[in-house]
């Protein structure tokens, strides 16, 4: 007998249980249950993958096809706060109903086949696309790229925002051998991106090898930051007088030059003119990445998890001024690299609250500030039974000109998001 429930909470309790590894990589049992639900998509399919960077660019591609009028589909992941936010249609997420209903049909398809999660979720979301009739769909790759979820389906276009160290027992310990995974979404033929200014060789010679259309930003396609407004190169032309992306930190230029790139590749099916361009660029939102809430003290968001993104975010906090005390709300999960973290944010902080995670993976929050310690951070550090309680004491402790930056894993910034910190 199949499962069936009328809400989407027991379905996505149904999905955590129902495969014996939340992660198992491989495609043939997702492409057999592809077929059998005949999702072969007729819109363009445009599919992104890096380290990071992944969210802010399909955020950004999703508001300029909005702005274009198109339909369009985004899925990404994870989520913050609802499993809806996966799965939007000119960027309003999915109904409990639409996406229960993908989920029904992924079910009623699969026969004895055993799907992951993200498998089942990721099948769901284009049934719902295709039910919707997009104008295009733009799919965030998961974990990697070669193996993963969504490179079941053909891309027209597919993007490689960026490649560093992370989640390495899956896709290996060095950049090549992730740059070969991360290389896995591109196609024979159609045209392919990497914003990465250092992209590994082995990226570089499986496009060559499968013959993909490949454009690295600094060779192909390019911009140039002109204080006021910026200006995109590329092999068609040059697009001057752009505004900054509304998504913070001077990455997101290079996040935004990819954008264009993809946009110009699919300029003949889905035109997206410059004006659309520059209505997408001002109106994109997501949040947790570097999101700055408003109000006294400045509390900041930001889900990096991994040495590349930490990186990102000291370099902002740096850009953002003065602050009489910078109060950190961190945590992290035992496989990420904690210690490359703190090393290149450990002198920003100057007290450190630490929870301890409801998650599975959680590092305790002992260990955590144990590396802290060994990090050669100057800040105090205080250990908490969740992020509520450390969220409370920092808001308490910090006056109207310090800072609390909440990062770390995504449910650091879910919890604090959660609050409605005002």
């Amino acid at each position: 007998m199949r499962f069936d429930a009328k809400t989407l909470p027991e379905w996505l309790q149904h999905l955590e249980q129902l495969h014996p590894s939340a992660i198992d990589m491989g495609l043939a049992r997702v492409a057999q249950v592809r077929d059998a639900m005949g999702l072969r998509p007729a819109f363009p399919v445009i599919i992104v993958g890096g380290t990071n960077g992944k969210g802010s660019t399909c955020a950004m591609l999703s508001a300029a096809y909005r702005a274009a009028g198109f339909k369009v589909g985004t899925y990404a992941s994870p989520h913050l706060l609802d499993y809806n936010e996966r799965v939007a249609i000119n960027l309003v997420p999915a109904s409990d109903e639409d996406i229960v209903a993908g989920l029904r049909a992924v079910e009623t398809a699969r026969g004895d086949t055993s799907l992951t999660y993200f498998e089942f979720g990721t099948l769901a979301a284009m049934h719902h696309f295709m039910a919707a009739n997009v104008d295009v769909a733009v799919l965030e790759v998961g974990l990697g790229g070669r193996l993963d979820a969504v490179n079941v389906f053909e891309p027209d276009v597919a993007a490689v925002v960026s490649v560093d160290l992370d989640h390495q027992g899956f896709l290996g310990d060095t950049r090549e051998a992730i740059g070969f995974e991360k290389a896995g979404i591109f196609r024979a033929g159609k045209p392919a991106f990497c914003a990465d200014p250092r992209p590994p060789q082995s990226l570089l010679d499986h496009a060559a090898a499968i013959g993909a259309d490949l454009q690295v930003i600094g060779r192909d396609f390019s911009y140039v930051n002109e204080t006021t407004q910026w200006r995109w190169r590329g092999r068609h032309g040059q697009k001057p007088g752009l505004p900054f992306p509304a998504l913070r930190g001077a990455f997101q230029l290079g996040n935004a030059s990819l954008v264009i790139a993809i946009l110009d590749a699919l300029h003949d099916r889905v035109p997206v003119g410059i004006g659309d361009i520059k209505r997408g660029l001002l109106e994109v939102t997501l949040a947790g990445r570097y999101q700055v809430l408003p109000g006294r003290p400045s509390i900041v968001l930001d889900v990096a998890h991994n040495p590349h993104a930490a990186g990102s975010l000291a370099q902002n906090l740096l850009n953002q001024g003065f602050f009489e005390t910078t109060h950190a709300i961190f945590s992290g999960l035992a496989d990420k690299d904690i210690a490359g973290v703190l090393a290149l944010l450990h002198d920003r902080i100057d007290v450190w609250h630490v929870p301890a995670l409801d998650v599975p993976r959680a590092e305790s929050p002992e260990v955590i500030a144990g590396l802290i310690a060994a990090s050669g951070a100057r800040g105090r550090v205080h250990i908490y039974p969740d992020v509520a309680e450390a969220y409370a004491a920092a808001r308490l402790a910090a006056g109207e000109n310090d800072r609390i930056a909440a990062f770390g894993c995504f449910k650091v910034v879910a919890d604090v998001l959660a609050l409605k910190p005002r």
